[in-house]
């Protein structure tokens, strides 16, 4: 999963590198490249996490509680 976006990162720098300005070249690699991937990976972790934090509540790990506790 992490080769295709690294591969993705490297298209969209090869597009922004062939723009004609500066601002339109971060642009170009912000909304084509760095944003849509970090959203995509994070809709795809998003069941890791749920399971995640289910282990932590299973195991007692909840450190809301435990600090609620102490006070």
């Amino acid at each position: 999963m992490y080769l295709i976006a690294i591969a993705w990162l490297y298209v969209a720098l090869l597009a922004s590198v062939a723009e004609n300005t500066v601002v339109g070249g971060v642009l170009t690699f912000l909304f084509y490249g760095a944003g849509p991937l970090a959203l995509t990976l994070w809709l795809l972790g998003a069941p890791a996490r749920r399971e995640r934090r289910k282990a932590r509540e299973a195991a007692g790990m909840n450190d809301r509680a435990d600090s609620e506790d102490r006070q």
